[in-house]
């Protein structure tokens, strides 16, 4: 029997399931309008993949703290909720920034570069938040071995798709000026010398 805290997790998992629905919905309504403006939508043959780890975190994790038995950590749970808050706080910074641009596929648009929000010091802020998520949703209730796999095949994945992303977006000259010099991820800190 898992402890009193196995239903909040299922709460979260749940939340976190429908902000994804809510994301879909959101991502089909700004591909139709930029599909109107001439975008176009780039191939990406390991999307179904991508899918599958992202659904398969949110089953595999219940799952895990389930059959494992695993009680709620404090000094491992709390810390994985206040990195999980501090994600959403970021995806909805990267949505605000993108606005009709965001969406969960790979889209040639004509729209202007965004270079603003958290997009002034990394290429891919949105592929931070996924991967900080993938890694500590589990963790919230000992899931390790979920946090693991599921890490796991979302960089491989990740690895593939940010390929075929950045050569859509290198193709354009502006993106190059824009981005080119950021890092993909994190942002680098810069030391001057006295």
């Amino acid at each position: 029997m898992t402890d009193s805290s196995f239903p909040w997790y299922l709460a979260l998992l749940a939340v976190i399931a429908g902000v994804r629905v809510i994301e879909l919905w959101f991502s089909t309504r700004h591909q139709t309008r930029l599909f109107a403006e001439g975008a176009t939508k780039v191939h990406e043959p390991f999307y179904p993949l991508m899918v599958g780890v992202h659904v398969g975190l949110l089953v595999a994790s219940p799952l895990e703290v389930w059959v494992g038995q695993r009680p709620f950590q404090p000094w491992l749970g709390w810390p994985m909720l206040i990195l999980l808050g501090g994600c959403l706080a970021g995806r909805l910074w990267v949505w605000r920034s993108l606005g009709e641009q965001w969406n969960v596929q790979i889209v040639r648009s004509p729209r202007p570069i965004i270079d603003n929000g958290p997009y002034r010091f990394v290429r891919h802020p949105n592929y931070t938040i996924v991967i900080i998520e993938m890694f500590a949703l589990p963790l919230v209730h000992t899931a390790y071995w979920t946090a693991l796999l599921c890490s796991l095949l979302n960089a491989g994945i990740l690895r593939r798709r940010i390929q075929h992303e950045e050569a859509a977006l290198f193709a354009r000259p502006d993106y190059a000026a824009k981005m080119g010099t950021k890092p993909r991820f994190l942002p680098t800190c810069v030391v001057r010398k006295s």
